[in-house]
């Protein structure tokens, strides 16, 4: 049979890249995002009669509900992408806008991980790859809750790899830890080393394919990631 993938945040940008990718390798897929019409009409041009849900991760119980009804009706899951997620310039620290990417970001990214996470212990294997950023390795004085939820994002994969360690089971977890990338999330005035979204997923899944931990995208970014460590903030 097939490899299967499920994405989250497919409708487009990386995610829908990875889609298309992984559809030429002839995996069997299921992707879910909020903007449902869109998602559909990508759908259609891939071919293989993919499993589509709208999931809004705004309402993390809901969008656990249709992820465990899309690992029903796949079957065996391989991999899980997290690709969704939201980010605000925000520097009046305007809650409404705080919140949701915290919902979004943190919560909505939690239920998601963690259920991909106790389906592959069940099975014994699997690869979970979360899509954080490069900004999880610092704190923004314009958009503080976006880079917090993103070094929430990456720990919380940490924690998990961690876990993969000690049972010993064939179960991968994947950081990957794009800088800009041309899509509508960039929101940066004067953004440098702009990739655009079918080169981040092109690195991403090649990173899946060698079981990395981590992968900055694109590699130039692990530079600036060495460099940061270095710094003083606060």
């Amino acid at each position: 049979m097939a490899p299967s993938a499920i994405i989250i945040g497919s409708s487009s940008g990386i995610g829908l890249e990875i889609a298309r990718i992984l559809a030429k390798r002839g995996y069997r897929l299921g992707l879910a995002a909020r903007r449902f019409k869109v998602l559909q009409d990508e759908a259609a041009k891939l071919g293989g009669n993919p499993v589509v849900r709208e999931i809004d991760l705004a309402s993390p119980d809901e969008a656990l509900k249709i992820f465990h009804e899309m690992t029903e009706e796949l079957g065996q899951v391989d991999y899980v992408y997290i690709c969704a997620g939201i980010g605000h310039l925000n520097s009046r620290l305007d809650w409404e806008l705080e919140s949701e990417t915290i919902q979004i970001n943190v919560a909505g990214f939690t239920a998601i991980a963690g259920a991909a996470f106790t389906l592959f212990t069940k099975h014994g294997k699997g690869h979970l790859v979360g899509v954080s950023s490069i900004a999880a390795l610092m704190g923004s004085p314009d958009a503080p809750a976006y880079n917090a939820s993103k070094a929430y994002m990456s720990n919380y994969l940490s924690g998990l790899r961690q876990r993969t360690n000690a049972k010993g089971f064939s179960l991968y977890v994947t950081d990957a830890l794009p800088g800009f990338v041309d899509t509508a999330m960039m929101k940066a005035e004067k953004p440098f080393w702009v990739a655009t979204s079918e080169r981040a997923a092109k690195d991403i899944v090649e990173a899946v394919d060698r079981r990395r931990p981590r992968v900055y995208v694109t590699k130039r970014w692990g530079l600036i990631a060495a460099l940061l460590r270095l710094l003083p903030f606060g």
